[in-house]
C-alpha cells in the first residue's frame, strides 16, 4: 500500500515538508489506544535468532534507524514500532543550529536517492537529552557533531561536550566527521586531526564506570590508502567499531533533473559503493572490528549483500523513505531464511 498509494501523494510534496508532515501524522496516531501495539504486531519480527551482542549490547535485530531520521530523538519510541532493532539519533551539536538555508533535501525518483545538504540542523543536544529521559528500553545510539561555528582547531571541545552530555542517555556512539554538509568537516577524517580526536574520546570514555562503545561514520569517497589510514587509526586508538557509509558527493550515473544539487548523495546509487568499502575494511583489517553497514539499502538483498561482506548490522535511511515500513520486516525475515548469515 505504502508504495503505490501512500508514496505517490508523499512525493507531490516538498520532502523536508513531507517529513516533518509525517512525524506529526505518527505523533497523532500513536496517540490512539492500541495503536502502538497494532503497528508492533504489523512490523516487528521477534525470533531470538535475530539477536546480535556487540559491544556488550545486545541488539533485538540487526536492522537500525540511520542518524538523519530521527535528529532530536522527538520519535524513537514511535519508530521502534516499526521493528528496528536499534535507533540513532543525531546529528547533534553542543548548541542549537537552523543548519543550512532552504530547500536543503531532494528527491531522485528516477534513480532512487536522495540529495540533502541540511548541515546538522538540529535544536542542540540538551533538547535531545529531555526526550531521552523518556526512553522506555529502545537501544539508542547518539551521533555527535559540532556546530558550524566552531571550527576545526576547536571541533575537539565540541564532540567532548556532545559526549558528555549525552552519556548517561544513549547505549552507543558515533562520531560523524563525514558529513558533506559542514564546512570543512570532512578534514577532520585526515589523519592527525582524526587519532587526536577519537584518543580524547577514548580517555574521556575510560574515565567512566562503565564506558560506552565509541564507532566512526566514514565517508564512502575515501580512497583505499585513506581507509587504510582508518584501520590504523580505529586498531591503534582501540575505538569499537565503524559505521560504512555517510552520503558521498559523486554523481556517477544520475538520471534525476536534481543530480546537480550541492550535499550528500543516499540511496540507491550508494548501494555499491558503500559495500565495496564494508568489505574493504572487514578484509584488509582482518575483521579486527565490527562495522554497521548503511548505504542504499532498499531491498532484503541489499541488506544481505552487506551482511555478507563483512557487517554486523545494519541501518536504513532512504530505503525507509522509498521502500515504506515494510522493508524493516522483509529484511528481517531474509536473514532468517537465510542460513548463511548464521553459519
Amino acid at each position: 500500500m505504502y508504495k503505490f498509494l501512500i508514496k505517490p501523494i508523499l512525493f507531490l510534496f516538498n520532502p523536508e515538508w513531507v517529513h516533518h508532515t509525517v512525524f506529526s501524522t505518527l505523533k497523532i496516531i500513536h496517540w490512539i489506544p492500541g495503536m502502538g501495539r497494532l503497528i508492533r504486531r504489523l512490523y516487528q519480527v521477534k525470533d531470538q535468532r535475530l539477536e546480535r551482542k556487540l559491544f556488550g549490547l545486545t541488539f533485538p535485530n540487526p536492522v537500525g534507524l540511520a542518524a538523519g531520521f530521527d535528529k532530536d530523538a522527538k520519535l524513537y519510541q514511535e519508530l521502534s514500532n516499526f521493528g528496528f532493532g536499534f535507533i540513532e539519533i543525531g546529528t547533534l551539536t553542543p548548541k542549537p543550529q537552523p543548519g543550512n538555508h532552504k530547500k536543503r533535501l531532494f528527491r531522485l525518483p528516477e534513480d532512487n536517492g536522495l540529495i540533502n545538504r541540511m548541515g546538522f540542523n538540529n535544536e542542540g543536544v540538551e533538547k535531545a537529552i529531555e526526550r531521552l529521559k523518556k526512553n522506555k528500553g529502545i537501544l539508542i545510539g547518539g551521533n555527535i557533531g559540532k556546530n558550524k561555528i566552531t571550527s576545526n582547531d576547536e571541533a575537539v571541545s565540541d564532540y567532548v561536550k556532545c559526549f558528555d552530555a549525552l552519556f548517561p542517555h544513549v547505549d552507543y556512539f558515533v562520531v560523524n566527521v563525514s558529513s558533506p554538509n559542514t564546512p570543512n568537516l570532512r578534514a577532520l577524517q585526515d589523519k592527525e586531526p582524526l587519532q587526536r580526536l577519537l584518543q580524547t574520546l577514548k580517555d574521556l570514555n575510560l574515565e567512566k564506570t562503565s564506558p560506552k562503545p565509541i564507532l566512526l561514520k566514514i565517508a564512502p569517497d575515501l580512497t583505499e590508502s585513506e581507509l587504510l589510514d582508518i584501520i590504523d587509526i580505529i586498531t591503534s586508538v582501540n575505538i569499537d567499531g565503524v559505521i560504512a557509509t555517510n552520503t558521498t558527493l559523486s554523481r556517477e550515473g544520475l538520471k534525476s533533473p536534481n543530480k546537480n544539487e550541492a550535499g550528500g548523495l543516499s540511496g540507491k546509487p550508494l548501494t555499491d559503493r558503500s559495500t565495496d568499502v564494508i568489505r574493504f575494511l572487514h578484509e584488509k583489517s582482518n575483521n579486527a572490528f565490527p562495522i554497521i553497514g548503511v548505504g542504499g539499502i532498499h531491498s532484503p538483498q541489499d541488506a544481505l549483500d552487506k551482511l555478507s561482506a563483512g557487517a554486523s548490522l545494519v541501518q536504513l535511511y532512504s530505503g525507509f523513505v522509498y521502500e515504506g515500513p515494510s522493508v524493516v520486516k522483509k529484511i528481517n525475515k531474509a536473514i532468517l531464511n537465510n542460513t548463511q548469515i548464521f553459519s
